[in-house]
């Protein structure tokens, strides 16, 4: 460990994983846990859960789970040292110089070497910009983009060479490692060559909200596919959590940030003095995107292309953003294509007034939502209005609800009182539906269940019922702390087979028997990603649900005896002593009679 346990201890209990996760996704609690999106994984449902009593996030969807320095880690794409550090900045909590693990020496020397040869690159593709062979990356900035120099320099943009392994062949001279660039995701090796990944193209760095170069993105010039292409996924580089012109645009003093869709776009806007514009890189939005721009503001503009696919991308966005709590609305480029294109043809005071008249996002779906409906005959107001109720249904805070009923009442002419009950109608539908799949899965579970009791379990690997009936007694456990005595008659540490599995069990068991039981710090224990995300597996597993006393109990019994027996046959089939062997057959048939008390 870096730091003592205690140090780590203190952050960790300083930084209340709920108020810190919210920081990043919109949470929503239920019972005793709060639900939300998962900022790992695409989804549509929330699967993401936080426990404050556990201070513990999971996603039962991706398994993706672990404490507070888990979550940092993961998001931020942090070693254990580096989110340590930054929680305890958070929480006012000075750390004494440490030295770090090996492991985390390594990783963080490879990701400092990686920063220092894309920023290598910038300068190379910048030098290139400026030269003769530059000449045609140059004129498409300057001649057809209308862009100065001040505002290339700005952007730090450049041009890569006309030949295939120009920038390989300048980082060797640099003596950088084939392995090393292999890293970098700026070279492409096959078993003829090693070449450039971007190569006759007008090129556009790509950095993070600390100003380091992580990627890049590179325009074609004159014939060749693919017009556009970025960087791969690399340790520093993460599409789905990153968003080009964001170094520049946290510090912008506008209040909004504008979501377009190229790098041109945000170019455009920065120049003609709306610094606060950013764009994905070269994917949808995500979760993660709407999750980074919550940090800087609460107000987000779409500004994506007018055509059809721009609209349809700018729907999805909305959803996204609404659900990580952000307050959207959409500027209208119309007849126009782009910002870029329309900035070029009416100047930034025209764009200002679009973004001060820009439309509500939800009726702005509702203005897309009708053009396939003919409003003005009854049917077709008639199904067009059903349609924006099932939408008005998604609303959860009433108020909220009430505001856009009124709204789209008077918007399209229609009594408030009326559309009410309609949307009360669209909810009861919605209900009966949900409630019909409920049974219907409910059915189909049951029909395939073999053993009630022990069949759920939140893993999507296929491993064995051992390992499970181990993860499920482990949360049993934490859930339920008062069968620690029970249980601890029959089952000891070294019953827990799997090896992270006995580490695991080892300190809860000390904490039981100690200091109490407290999950999160026996996560802390490990300074890797993957073992954060494995014990919060171990904490989090499904248990067996809507049970009476006796069921429960023979659940439990089941569970605990196969571990148990498992122990035991592992013991035996390492034992040649006679005796002890005698000692365990007796221990296994004792097993028959066991029953472990939960009153």
């Amino acid at each position: 460990m870096i730091y003592s346990d205690d140090i780590i201890e203190e952050v960790r209990a300083r930084n209340d994983i709920v108020d810190v996760i919210s920081g990043y996704v919109r949470l929503t609690r239920k019972g005793s846990s709060y639900f939300g999106l998962c900022p790992f994984h695409n989804e549509k449902s929330p699967s993401f859960s936080v426990s404050g009593s556990k201070q513990m996030f999971y996603c039962f969807g991706c398994g993706e789970g672990g404490n507070v320095f888990s979550f940092i880690m993961k998001y931020e794409n942090y070693t254990f040292t580096e989110a340590v550090k930054m929680l305890a900045d958070r929480s006012g909590i000075q750390l004494p110089e440490a030295a770090m693990s090996p492991d985390e020496k390594r990783q963080q020397d490879l990701k400092s070497k990686l920063y220092d040869i894309n920023k290598e690159a910038a300068m190379f593709y910048y030098r290139m910009l400026k030269s003769e062979h530059g000449q045609r990356a140059y004129d498409y900035f300057k001649n057809k983009r209308m862009l100065s120099d001040e505002t290339m320099t700005h952007f730090g943009l450049g041009a890569s060479g006309t030949y295939k392994d120009e920038l390989y062949r300048y980082m060797k001279t640099k003596g950088y490692s084939d392995e090393l660039l292999k890293e970098t995701g700026l070279f492409i090796y096959n078993e003829r060559e090693v070449r450039d990944r971007f190569f006759n193209r007008a090129m556009f760095p790509i950095m993070n909200i600390s100003n380091k170069v992580i990627g890049f993105g590179g325009r074609v010039m004159g014939e060749g596919e693919p017009k556009y292409l970025n960087s791969p996924e690399t340790r520093i580089f993460d599409k789905s959590r990153n968003l080009f012109g964001l170094n520049l645009a946290r510090s912008s003093r506008k209040k909004n940030l504008i979501i377009c869709e190229g790098y041109m776009d945000v170019i455009a806007m920065h120049q003609a003095g709306f610094d606060q514009a950013v764009a994905s890189l070269g994917t949808a939005l995500t979760e993660g995107h709407a999750a980074l721009m919550k940090r800087y503001t609460q107000d987000v503009l779409v500004c994506y292309d007018s055509d059809g696919a721009g609209t349809k991308a700018a729907i999805r966005a909305i959803g996204i953003l609404r659900n990580a709590g952000l307050r959207t609305k959409v500027i209208n480029m119309k007849p126009y294509k782009d910002p870029d294109e329309f900035i070029k043809t009416l100047g930034a005071e025209a764009f200002q007034e679009r973004i001060d008249n820009a439309m509500n996002s939800f009726m702005f779906e509702l203005s897309v939502l009708e053009r396939d409906y003919e409003l003005k005959d009854p049917d077709g107001k008639t199904a067009f209005l059903n349609e924006a109720a099932k939408k008005l249904v998604e609303f959860k805070d009433e108020v909220e609800r009430n505001n856009y009923i009124e709204a789209v009442a008077a918007n399209y002419f229609v009594n408030p009182e009326s559309l009410s009950k309609l949307v009360a109608r669209q909810a009861g539908n919605i209900g009966l539906i949900a409630a019909g799949k409920a049974r219907h899965q409910t059915g189909s579970q049951e029909a395939d269940a073999p053993d009630r009791s022990l069949t759920k379990s939140v893993s999507k690997e296929k491993d064995d019922g051992i390992k499970k009936s181990q993860r499920m007694l482990l949360t049993w456990l934490i859930e339920e702390p008062k069968l620690y005595k029970p249980v601890s008659k029959y089952i000891e540490p070294s019953d827990f087979t799997e090896e992270l599995y006995y580490q695991v069990a080892l300190m809860l068991f000390d904490q039981f028997e100690k200091d109490g039981l407290n999950p999160a710090k026996i996560i802390s224990s490990f300074t890797d990603e993957e073992s954060h995300k494995e014990v919060a597996r171990l904490f989090n597993t499904e248990l067996p649900e809507n049970m009476d006393a006796k069921d429960k109990q023979k659940a439990l019994d089941d569970i605990v005896r196969r571990v148990k027996e498992n122990s035991i046959d592992t013991q035996s089939r390492n034992i040649s002593d006679l005796v002890k062997l005698q000692e365990l057959i007796t221990q296994k048939s004792a097993l028959n009679t066991m029953h472990i008390s939960i009153n």
